[in-house]
């Protein structure tokens, strides 16, 4: 083109030239100036006709073929695709989709039958579940499919439209929700993640990726031996099911799910959709869409931060059933420290729950420990209490014996090494006073009063202990035989409480541990 220009200007050029030359003939052939300019003017326009072209602007249309002698001068020829709608720049989307020639506020046939919107859902990520606020939080390809007649356009290769998120704004989408959501957004990096499909013959895809954090209904009277189930509810917001129809495109393959989606505290069991009419007083039916997933919480966290360390603090508060109950200090400090620290086991777990109403599994098992903790320091309270009680006894019995020695000139008992107290109470014969159980009787002392109780010094193997029998015999012991035992106690010493902590204890959790595992195991 650039060269057909400056041909032209040539041939202008040598036009005033020749014009300037004719205007010099003239003054010297006067005769012939007429014939010669019109001869000129005819030569000069053939050859501006021959190289005259014309400049157009680009406005996007496809040219036509050029004319068979431009095409032979050049020796090529030009081969051309039949047109296409839907790659024809001419056009604006609005006019090809004669968006401007419907009002798109209105559903498709509008007026008649219900739409029937078809729904899919591809699951990208599981993000989290929170037992606190009894949310989860989920990202998701969300797919609608339609039929449009006012979107019909034509096209020789029945090929599709493919538009972003721009085209969303003029034209009628559903108006899908997600019930019980508490927060939800779209992505838009880099820009928003709308694709939007448009058929030649009116159907329609509209996809999203859209991430929602929807509540779910936990009940954690079984936790953390629970297996929970949650829904994410889908809904059209103003459209009655008079009006739109919602339903799964493909029933249950509707939802795909990626293989690796995995949580920290979970196993996702199953996937699966229901449907199902959902009524309100004020509106009407709706269509509802179910994504129902079932998770099963990993029990070995919770074994490893809850049980074992309760287990052990149980456990530990048993070795105060081995100390001397005389080491005090040992003691309590011992029975302190693990109520503490299995109370600090309970507040750690309930402040990462919420504040339900109702006993949990893992309450059951932190309270029924924390109880044997609290018996253990209670034992040593009752042991230290007789103990208390059984030395001021014994001073006592001392005392009285030695006065009463010193009375009836009775040896004392007061140097003897590793001496106990039995206290018989009864009515017993002479003889049977002189003979005890085991022990080798002394020389008794003569009874000066029926009435006055006497004391026996005996002796018993292996020498070097000693046992003083304090026994009350009555009037009637010298001539019959003894006619009943009423009562026989024998305070020996108070370990005994110990000695029967240390099997009762261990018993009664080991069985608690057992009916506390069979019930929630066999019943998860």
């Amino acid at each position: 083109m650039r060269t057909k220009l400056c041909t032209c200007r040539i041939t202008e050029r040598g036009f005033w030239s020749h014009l300037w030359n004719f205007r010099l003939a003239r003054m010297t052939m006067p005769y012939l100036a007429k014939p010669l300019f019109l001869l000129f003017c005819l030569v000069v326009t053939g050859e501006c006709r021959k190289h005259g072209h014309r400049v157009r602007r680009w406005t996007g249309t496809v040219e036509t073929a050029k004319h068979g002698t431009e095409t032979a001068k050049h020796g090529t020829s030009l081969t051309k695709k039949p047109p296409d709608v839907t790659k024809n720049r001419k056009l604006k989307t609005e006019q090809l989709l004669k968006v401007d020639d419907h009002d798109f506020t209105m559903r498709p046939a509008f007026g008649g039958p219900a739409i029937p919107v078809g729904v899919d859902v591809q699951v990208e990520s599981l993000d989290s579940i929170s037992e606190v606020d009894m949310d989860f939080t989920m990202t998701l390809y969300l797919r609608h499919y339609w039929k449009d007649e006012r979107l019909t356009f034509t096209s020789s290769t029945n090929k599709s439209m493919t538009f972003d998120g721009r085209l969303v704004k003029k034209i009628w989408v559903p108006d899908v929700f997600f019930v019980h959501s508490k927060r939800s957004f779209i992505h838009d990096t880099t820009t928003d993640n709308i694709m939007l499909r448009v058929f030649p013959d009116g159907h329609v895809l509209y996809s999203l990726r859209v991430t929602v954090t929807a509540a779910c209904n936990m009940d954690f009277s079984r936790f953390p031996l629970d297996t929970q189930t949650c829904s994410l509810e889908l809904e059209s917001y103003a459209y009655t099911d008079e009006d739109l129809m919602l339903y799964w495109k493909s029933g249950d393959e509707s939802l795909s799910t990626d293989d690796r989606i995995s949580l920290s505290q979970f196993l996702i069991q199953k996937f699966h959709t229901t449907s199902h009419l959902a009524f309100y007083s004020s509106t009407g039916w709706y269509n509802r869409l179910y994504i129902n997933f079932t998770l099963r919480r990993h029990i070995f966290f919770f074994l490893l931060q809850t049980y074992f360390p309760a287990t052990l603090m149980v456990m530990l508060s048993w070795v105060s059933f081995w100390i001397d109950h005389r080491a005090v200090p040992a003691r309590v400090s011992l029975g302190i420290t693990t109520v503490l620290t299995m109370s600090t086991i309970i507040t750690g777990v309930n402040a990462s729950m919420p504040r339900v109403s109702y006993i949990k599994a893992v309450d059951i098992y932190l309270w029924v420990s924390f109880v044997f903790v609290f018996l253990s320091v209670l034992e040593y309270a009752a042991v230290n209490y007789l103990s208390t009680v059984q030395d001021r006894r014994e001073r006592k019995m001392r005392d009285e014996i030695r006065e009463r020695a010193r009375s009836q000139s009775l040896p004392c008992t007061c140097g003897m090494s590793q001496t106990r107290t039995m206290i018989l109470d009864g009515t017993y014969s002479e003889a049977d006073t002189n003979s005890l159980a085991g022990y080798t009787s002394g020389t008794m002392v003569p009874e000066e009063d029926v009435e006055m109780p006497r004391e026996v010094m005996t002796e018993k193997q292996p020498p070097g202990e000693h046992m003083v029998v304090h026994l009350s015999v009555s009037s009637e012991s010298t001539t019959t035989k003894k006619k009943g035992i009423r009562a026989l106690k024998i305070i020996q010493n108070t370990h005994a409480i110990d000695k029967y902590s240390r099997m009762l204890f261990p018993g009664s959790y080991i069985l608690f541990n057992f009916i506390y595992w069979c019930s929630y195991c066999i019943g998860a």
